[in-house]
């Protein structure tokens, strides 16, 4: 049920990560706090498709 998933930043549109999740526990999309490096500052990193 593991899934690989790419976050994107919520300000510039960049994806910048690649995570895995457990889709049985988090079915809905994740959040995280990371940095990115193209707005130089922590943002806010939501997953897409």
């Amino acid at each position: 049920m593991r899934v690989r998933v790419t976050l994107a930043c919520s300000e510039c549109k960049q994806r910048n990560y690649n995570t895995i999740k457990n889709k049985k526990n988090d079915p809905e999309r994740i959040e995280f706090s990371k940095y990115c490096k193209f707005c130089k500052t922590h943002t806010v990193h939501k997953e897409t498709k």
